[in-house]
């Protein structure tokens, strides 16, 4: 056990961090900030492995079967969490118990708007970042995001611009993507 204790442990665990990396490439490979807690968990593995090796088979044979399935139990573990939080969140355009009128984002106190940063100054008065910004969107976009500006609250926006509810949300969804606001930070 010694010998495969130091095989698996020299030069700073290197066959077992070799062994990890070749099991998350199967599965797509993980940001670096992650790769540590899949060393730590490899370092757990093998200790439990050593404990119930019986020598019925190849020590590494077993040690790659062991960590294959503690690694995807632990991918699967992690994607899980990932999806909770996705079904947990909402949409800030989201309506207030039913009233197409008020929106959770008009609950939250801030003074700044993107929207009122636009159109606050003539359209000589903007920066090449702003430009680029407006550039992006399409006219109905513009004129949501004007009206939006201008104080309508959603349900007059959509009777003004005689536009349906999908048709308001995805121009709110263009007008705050964080691939066209981006343009701006």
């Amino acid at each position: 056990m010694d010998r495969i204790l130091m095989a698996y442990y020299a030069d700073n665990a290197r066959k077992l961090h070799k062994i990890v990396d070749s099991i998350l490439l199967k599965f797509g490979g993980i940001s670096d900030k992650d790769l540590d807690d899949f060393y730590s968990l490899a370092n757990e593995v093998f200790v439990d492995v050593m404990r119930r090796y019986d020598g019925s088979q190849s020590f590494d044979t077993f040690l790659y079967f062991c960590l294959f399935n503690k690694i995807k139990t632990e991918i699967t573990r992690r994607n899980r969490e990932k999806r909770k939080a996705d079904r947990m969140s909402i949409s800030i355009d989201t309506p207030i118990d039913g009233d197409e009128n008020s929106t959770i984002g008009d609950t939250i106190a801030d003074s700044f708007s993107v929207e009122r940063e636009i159109f606050e100054k003539d359209e000589a008065g903007y920066s090449r970042r702003m430009l680029t910004y407006l550039n992006r969107l399409s006219t109905l976009q513009k004129e949501v995001l004007r009206l939006s500006i201008a104080g309508y609250l959603p349900g007059e926006v959509k009777a003004e611009l005689h536009i349906n509810e999908k048709q308001y949300a995805d121009c709110c969804a263009a007008i705050r993507s964080y691939r066209n606001v981006s343009v701006l930070f």
